[in-house]
């Protein structure tokens, strides 16, 4: 990270940071080329160590990629404010974002898939479901150990006009 000034490393702001975002962009290599795509999320924050959990259809060209290459990186962002300014380079966007690097699998044991669903719709609702067997058997859950991660805040100036409507924090 080159602005070191907007890093966020207080673990209650990441955790913040990973509550409100809801949606992960996926980025894959298939062959050489990228493959990029947005995905839900769920996660695991102990200590440092960051997991994260997705969930797919059980068959598809991502995850003909995996299989492939295990490789993978992340970026998800939330509190996106347009700003404006008097001349053009004055013009911004505060938001907060996470961003990331590890290894993506395919999780076939029907228990972990059950606490892995529970940990992400706890996630993407707020709220703790249950799973069955039978439950988790139509989707593919699949893991991110995620190997290295930073946390930014680029916050609104405070003299600057908002030029879209902002969210509610």
């Amino acid at each position: 990270m080159t602005r070191r000034e907007l890093e966020v490393t207080d673990r209650d702001a990441i955790r913040s940071i990973l509550d409100k975002c809801k949606i992960l962009h996926l980025g894959l290599v298939d062959q050489g080329m990228p493959y990029v795509l947005a995905m839900n999320y769920g996660y695991e924050l102990n200590d440092d160590r960051l997991t994260l959990y997705l969930h797919s259809s059980v068959k598809g060209y991502k995850l003909d990629v995996i299989r492939n290459n295990g490789l993978c990186c992340f970026e998800m962002e939330c509190d996106v404010i347009p700003f404006s300014g008097d001349l053009p380079c004055q013009f911004g966007t505060a938001y907060s974002s996470l961003i990331g690097r590890g290894t993506i699998e395919i999780i076939e044991n029907p228990e972990e898939k059950t606490k892995m669903m529970s940990l992400f719709m706890k996630t993407q609702t707020g709220q703790d479901f249950s799973f069955t067997e039978r439950l988790v058997s139509v989707v593919t859950v699949l893991r991110i150990t995620v190997d290295e991660y930073t946390a930014k805040c680029r916050p609104l100036p405070e003299t600057k006009k908002t030029t879209g409507s902002a969210p509610n924090p």
